[in-house]
């Protein structure tokens, strides 16, 4: 290699380095208000409730900075358990409606003409530009026992039922809330359907039940696992549904958390349980990514 040659190689180097550097730059610019969001309103809070969990609980509430595994130990109580599985039975409950009643609007509008898919897509998006709240409210004046269903079902010579205050109302409102969430994703892997393969299956003589079960649904998997992981696991974690429309009689997980905050101030074991549902979401989570690339 010549003298020559020497610098030119070391001045396209440090060019490519500089370019590197620059592109790194540029995207850090992009991306820096959003990382910052996220490391400072969420990474770091996060860090802080599980780190609570190893210490133990002081006598006046709040936390001892003292290594302890009690809160941990704590998970096992039956007691706990039982309001874990109780919060699993109801999110899979309501997920499971939500899915038998979100796969058929999701097909519904799916095959409308293009003009009317944005007025039905709108009209299922629509509850969400009302306050969560005031959402949940209305529930409670229509099951009431003054409320409109049963002045309806009075009428009629029936009633009146005690609507309110059970675990059915409860998942009703779950799966009002988050019933888009489940519709959205199946209508997009709907939508990506080629139709000439359901013609294909009808002319190879294969009814229409058999056509969905053979063709449409394994090819709608992904939004499927996708619509139940979107429903599930809001619907896991709430505590405002269980607190209104279930009268605080059926626990779940998100208010035995905001008790132990609010309330009782046993921050550490508030934070294990946290840790608890990290890790039945992360697992969830893991099976979603693993049946996603399954189908």
């Amino acid at each position: 290699m010549t003298a020559s040659a020497v610098p030119g190689a070391t001045a396209r180097a440090r060019s490519r380095r500089s370019r590197l550097v620059g592109r790194l730059l540029g995207r850090l610019v992009f991306l820096g208000p959003g990382l910052t969001y996220l490391i400072v309103l969420l990474l770091i809070p996060l860090v802080l409730v599980l780190s609570y969990s190893f210490f133990r609980r002081g006598r006046f509430g709040g936390v001892v900075y003292e290594a302890s595994g009690e809160s941990l130990t704590r998970l096992l109580d039956p007691i706990y358990l039982d309001v874990v599985l109780s919060s699993l039975k109801l999110a899979t409950v309501a997920t499971l409606i939500a899915l038998l009643v979100g796969y058929p609007t999701a097909y519904m509008i799916a095959r409308l003409p293009r003009k009317w898919k944005t007025v039905a897509l709108v009209a299922i998006v629509l509850p969400f530009w009302t306050n969560f709240l005031i959402r949940i409210y209305a529930w409670i004046v229509l099951l009431s026992g003054p409320g409109l269903v049963n002045s309806a079902l009075g009428k009629l010579g029936l009633g009146p039922f005690e609507f309110l205050y059970n675990e059915g109302t409860i998942v009703t409102g779950l799966v009002y809330s988050y019933l888009p969430l489940m519709v959205l994703p199946l209508y997009a892997a709907i939508e990506k359907l080629d139709p000439q393969l359901a013609e294909a299956s009808a002319n190879l003589g294969a009814r229409p039940a058999r056509t969905f079960v053979s063709v449409t649904l394994p090819l709608t998997l992904s939004g499927v696992v996708t619509g139940c992981m979107f429903v599930f696991v809001p619907s896991f974690g709430n505590f405002v549904i269980p607190e209104l429309l279930g009268g605080g009689r059926s626990i779940m997980v998100g208010n035995l958390i905001r008790d132990q905050f609010l309330t009782a101030r046993d921050w550490p074991f508030g934070s294990a349980l946290t840790l608890a549902l990290l890790a039945v979401l992360i697992v969830l989570l893991l099976l979603q990514a693993w049946s996603a690339r399954r189908a």
